[in-house]
């Protein structure tokens, strides 16, 4: 019999008869669900939100993603996919489930499971035998043995890797490119058995060029390590560049000249680390573990999380120099989006940077051609509207829009003795200055001219 089953839905994925439900229509799943429908399944598209439903329903995206509005349109006129808010409905209809919902952290850096739990429960209460059940969502070592298989054992009556099948595959995505990583990326199939990895490895073949099978546990532990080594290059980057202001060097040339050994590659510094998984995947990583004072991860969380105070301390050391006091000078914000070029704010190191400014009496307006959200600034409708007599601008986010900037007509528009704070680093100091602003850039120590 499981024989036969296993079989039967190899087969059903080779010929595109399986049937798939995604749970969560987000930046991950939402494009894992139009692909699979691109792929030649018929899939379901799940979401508690009646607007996103509605969206694709009618055939488009409200998710900013190159190309993913064309593929819904397309696989939705086709009949390859559909979206629903009643998940019983769509697992009704289909022998396969991956559940793609968010898993955040609460304000203690403790993992918020309840909508995965949620998801599970309509899973198991609902499924057949033979399912194959895919986690997507990030997750804290050990979830899928302790709490994702007995939940869903216990609600269905049916055994794991014997009478349903599950595995962990976790997203490798980014905004912007999403479509394209998800099919070039190598992905990991971790299962909590032999059968689980055969089937699920099968299904993701057929969308991904390179598939990895491992087990559960090294999977979610691989996973939330991507992010967390990310995390801290980034807060050495940091920390490089506060020594190197007080240094009176110039991070950008030791990072360079560093990163020609051939083993360095120290990643890029900046404002503050933003986004739905760095902030977040280093907590979850150690969430288990015994807390030691040798503690790499949290070391390097607590630099990240302080570089927006850095900005702030930036911006009112130029305020002095041009004497001028932060109450009532007029700031221009350049970004709210977490990173270059999306249009997502979640976790931007914009908002303390803005609130902390506005608390210090400063009046501050914001400028994103990408992300509408001001975190209570006054929003800008343009660049020109947002630095008109500012006494400060602060570059937050890296959107292309920033890189090239006229400065002598920026300058123009700003109020006497304008400042620029450069969190990103991508305007030339020399030529700032040489354009009349006091500038400051994150780990440009002074003096910097040769």
């Amino acid at each position: 019999m499981k024989s036969t089953s296993i079989k039967k839905l190899i087969k059903d994925i080779q010929a595109r008869s399986l049937r798939l439900t995604v749970i969560g229509s987000g930046y991950v799943g939402l494009p894992t669900a139009a692909l699979f429908a691109e792929a030649g399944f018929h899939v379901i598209a799940v979401d508690i939100k009646p607007e996103v439903v509605r969206a694709v329903s009618n055939g488009f995206s409200q998710i900013n993603e190159p190309h993913l509005n064309e593929f819904i349109s397309r696989n939705v006129q086709a009949g390859r996919l559909k979206a629903t808010s009643n998940p019983i409905e769509a697992l009704n209809q289909t022998n396969a489930v991956i559940i793609s919902v968010q898993t955040p952290i609460d304000q203690n850096k403790n993992p918020i499971l309840s909508f995965l739990m949620e998801a599970l429960e309509d899973v198991g209460k609902n499924m057949k035998r033979g399912t194959l059940v895919v986690i997507s969502s990030t997750v804290p070592p050990g979830t899928m043995l302790r709490k994702v298989k007995p939940k869903l054992e216990s609600l269905s009556g049916l055994n794991a890797d014997d009478e349903f099948y599950l595995a962990y595959v976790p997203e490798r995505i980014a905004p912007g490119k999403a479509l394209r990583e998800f099919v070039e990326s190598p992905r990991l199939v971790g299962s909590v058995g032999p059968n689980s990895t055969k089937i699920a490895a099968q299904l993701f073949k057929t969308v991904c060029k390179k598939v990895i099978e491992t087990d559960a546990a090294t999977a979610e532990i691989a996973k939330l390590a991507e992010n967390t080594f990310r995390d801290i290059n980034i807060a050495f980057a940091n920390q490089l560049a506060l020594i190197c202001e007080q240094s009176g060097v110039d991070v950008m040339e030791a990072i360079e000249l560093a990163n020609t050994h051939p083993r360095v590659n120290i990643h890029t510094l900046g404002p503050g680390v933003g986004g739905p998984c760095l902030p977040k995947d280093p907590y979850l990583l150690i969430n288990r573990t015994r807390p030691t004072k040798h503690d790499v991860i949290n070391a390097a969380r607590r630099i990240n999380d302080y570089m927006p105070k850095h900005i702030v301390k930036l911006i009112l050391e130029a305020l002095k120099k041009t004497g001028k006091n932060i109450r009532n000078s007029r700031i221009a914000i350049f970004g709210t989006a977490y990173k270059g070029n999306v249009d997502d704010s979640k976790l931007s190191p914009s908002k303390p940077i803005i609130h902390e400014l506005i608390k210090l009496g400063a009046k501050t307006t914001v400028y994103d051609p990408h992300c509408n959200e001001s975190f209570e600034a006054k929003k800008a409708k343009s660049l020109h509207d947002a630095i008109k007599d500012a006494d400060c601008l602060a570059i937050i986010t890296d959107h292309t829009e920033f890189k090239n900037l006229n400065l002598k007509e920026i300058k123009a528009l700003m109020n006497e003795k304008p400042a620029i704070i450069d969190g990103r680093r991508i305007i030339n100091p020399h030529i700032a200055e040489e354009s009349g602003f006091t500038y400051y850039g994150i780990g440009l120590g002074k003096p910097h001219k040769r």
